[in-house]
């Protein structure tokens, strides 16, 4: 039986994530405390992994219930830690001494800062398709796959690319219920770590776009008839939540079950 298998929030957006044993469901979709922060430059742009590489060497810790962030380079033993409410200035000073241009740390406490506003519920893989992906690079384990790739939810005991089922035609959505909450599939997430600047480097494989795109053919020819995956980077699947869904909970073991395929533009989400 299928089930969740670990949730992870990732408390600023582009950062490092936080195991959890359960998550609430907010009104507006996301998870608490997922995204609930961003970094921003001065023209108030998201800095992140797609448009600065040097977020991809930022480490953080977050206690969630203090609300202290722990901050360092990777490659580097000193960890610093701020009050993200007392110390706002301080880690602002911190991060902009490290991009070498002003930054701001904002926060959005009701919606986050999703990637996708249409579909901002909780994104979903299940644990054998990051343990694929990794197999397919010398020198990436789960752990580094798992944090580059940034699903709140991972689907256990199914196989590799599970979660494909959950992408249909083009003018269809699936819906699937984890626990009590009803979810809708919108369509597959675009992680920034497949990109050949930030992620090939660093598993230092000069054929890594090659190697995307020979097991996209090879594994995942349905979802190219689809025109679901332009590129393979589109792995994990980005949701949405009823209203009625806030304040639900999620666990860690929660069973996950399909419920059925309906068309999207007569489709009206119900919990």
């Amino acid at each position: 039986m299928s089930y969740v298998a670990s949730i992870h929030i990732y408390p600023i957006k582009s950062l490092d994530g936080i195991a959890v044993s359960q998550a609430t469901i907010l009104a507006s979709g996301v998870l608490e405390g997922d995204r609930s922060f961003a970094i921003c430059d001065a023209a108030g742009e998201l800095v992140n992994t797609k448009h600065n590489s040097g977020v991809c060497f930022l480490r953080l810790s977050f206690d969630i219930k203090k609300r202290i962030a722990g901050l360092k380079i990777q490659g580097t033993e000193q960890e610093i830690f701020f009050h993200v409410d007392r110390e706002r200035l301080a880690i602002e000073s911190w991060l902009s001494s490290y991009f070498g241009f002003p930054v701001k740390l904002i926060e959005n406490l009701l919606t986050g800062f999703p990637d996708n506003l249409a579909a901002p519920g909780p994104s979903i893989i299940s644990t054998e398709t990051i343990a694929e992906v990794a197999s397919w690079f010398p020198r990436v384990c789960v752990n580094e796959m798992r944090h580059r790739l940034r699903a709140n939810i991972e689907i256990g005991d199914v196989p590799a690319f599970w979660e494909d089922q959950l992408f249909s035609q083009s003018d269809e959505i699936v819906r699937f219920k984890i626990g009590t909450v009803i979810f809708e599939a919108i369509n597959p997430g675009q992680p920034c770590i497949l990109s050949t600047r930030n992620y090939g480097a660093k598993a230092g494989d000069p054929n890594f776009k090659n190697i995307l795109t020979a097991k996209q053919k090879e594994i995942m020819p349905d979802l190219v008839k689809k025109g679901h995956l332009n590129h393979f980077s589109r792995l994990i699947v980005n949701t949405r939540v009823a209203p009625q869904a806030a304040e639900k909970i999620l666990h860690i073991g929660d069973e996950v079950h399909i419920l059925s395929v309906s068309n999207f533009l007569s489709n009206t989400i119900s919990d």
